[in-house]
């Protein structure tokens, strides 16, 4: 991905989480020089991988396949002392997939807090590790039940949620028509080094192209 692309996502991002007032930490804001003056912090973001995160998932199609996060508080995965727990809000465009994937330990609530709707499709996990594409898959939206056949789906809209297993494969994007979606993530601790596992994805980091400047940096890119 070329940085000046990154920056724009960026800004958008941030316009979209106004547009809710839904408000970021400080360092949200943080240009590469503010977080040079913050290396303590600096520090303790990345090894929380906490922050911005922008990923095409190496396929060079952001429209298409791509997604915008930023990681507000995270633990770290079987590290006494840590939390449990980890949050994040996403933007999702209209069709714009984040692909086939699931997680061993993070269990997840996947939230619409504005904007447009979020379809999400679900198969269960066979014991080969393969996707199911026979049994029902049962998951819950706000607390209700749902039972649906393999690769259904579920349509989300603002103020709605559902809730992830660990190991329920899952995809999702926004609906068609409906602009963009602002998703809320409220979760186990998330590790995006070492918990998910996608089916047709190889590369879940971005290589960058630096055009331009950062206007911030994404999270793995703080001084470790």
């Amino acid at each position: 991905m070329r940085r000046s692309d990154i920056n724009a996502h960026i800004t958008h991002a941030k316009e979209l989480f106004e547009s809710i007032s839904f408000k970021l930490p400080v360092w949200g804001h943080y240009s590469p020089a503010q977080w040079d003056a913050e290396p303590d912090l600096a520090k303790w973001c990345r090894a929380h991988q906490m922050g911005w995160d922008v990923t095409d998932y190496g396929e060079g199609d952001f429209a298409r396949r791509g997604l915008i996060l930023f990681c507000l508080r995270n633990g770290i995965l079987r590290q006494p002392g840590e939390v449990p727990y980890a949050e994040k809000i996403m933007i999702v465009g209209e069709n714009q997939e984040c692909p086939w994937h699931y997680h061993k330990v993070k269990m997840e609530d996947i939230i619409v807090r504005g904007g447009g709707n979020l379809v999400i499709e679900l198969t269960n996990l066979t014991e080969d590790g393969k996707m199911d594409m026979v049994n029902d898959v049962h998951v819950r939206t706000d607390g209700k039940l749902n039972i649906l056949p393999a690769g259904g789906k579920v349509v989300l809209e603002p103020g709605q949620s559902v809730t992830l297993p660990r190991t329920l494969v899952h995809r999702f994007y926004g609906e068609e028509g409906k602009g963009p979606v602002i998703v809320g993530e409220v979760s186990q601790v998330n590790d995006d080094l070492a918990d998910n596992y996608f089916f047709d994805c190889d590369a879940r980091f971005s290589e960058i192209e630096n055009d331009v400047a950062p206007i911030h940096p994404l999270w793995n890119e703080l001084a470790g």
